[in-house]
């Protein structure tokens, strides 16, 4: 049970004339959570529930930057399901921290990376205050994961961002060229080869090389090889 108030239950359906109409009565409190940590503010984000989302931001008082169980906030919740209204509210909103990290060391950009979502990416990067290079539990860059998933506008975008590095190695020593090719990305391969910093002879830590996690004859055509 996530024991849930009335507020909550409102925010998260997005019946917003309920929302402001429990706002308005004395007693109610915005920040109320459920078992799980989430306030409205988490809820209504994680939905993209924009008009409730402006009710709660003009309420005094509101915590803007609630974690959930997974220490994620309502930006990082709307980031990771691609609700750019809410995403663009919440970044114009002053105190909102835009490179938040949740319990495993995720960002906000890192998550937007590997589902795909381009215009919260977009949205992101045009705020310059996310770190482009920021690296996940498993050593993860933003263009690692949105290679690995073969998100080929996601691919663009960062490696049109002058700070980002093309070339990072993860954890096991693999770089964003290696992780496309193991799962057959051709265009974002085509990419990254493209890429004059890209090293596609590059070893990972158990002395493999790029071609050798390609699926198929045509990556490994594209490697030169």
């Amino acid at each position: 049970m996530f024991k849930r108030t009335p507020l909550l239950y409102a925010a998260l359906k997005g019946h917003a004339a309920i929302v402001e109409l429990l706002l308005m009565t004395g007693g109610v409190d915005p920040n109320s959570n459920d078992t799980q940590g989430q306030m409205p503010m988490s809820l209504a984000a994680a939905y993209g529930h924009e008009t409730v989302i402006k009710l709660l931001l003009a309420k005094n008082g509101v915590i803007l930057d609630p974690e959930n169980y997974k220490g994620r906030t309502p930006l990082c919740c709307s980031a990771q399901n691609g609700h750019e209204e809410v995403v663009r509210l919440l970044l114009a909103s002053k105190g909102v921290d835009s490179d938040s990290m949740d319990n495993s060391g995720w960002t906000l950009l890192s998550l937007a990376a590997q589902l795909g979502r381009k215009g919260v990416v977009k949205l992101l990067l045009a705020s310059g205050h996310v770190n482009p290079n920021s690296k996940n539990y498993l050593g993860r860059t933003p263009l690692s994961l949105a290679a690995q998933n073969g998100h080929v506008a996601v691919v663009k975008l960062l490696l049109a961002t002058a700070e980002v590095d093309p070339d990072p190695r993860d954890s096991d020593g693999r770089a964003p060229l290696s992780r496309a090719a193991h799962d057959g990305h051709e265009a974002v391969v085509k990419l990254l080869l493209a890429h004059e910093r890209v090293n596609k002879y590059s070893v990972d830590n158990y002395g493999n090389e790029a071609f050798l996690w390609q699926r198929g004859k045509d990556t490994r055509q594209l490697l030169g090889y």
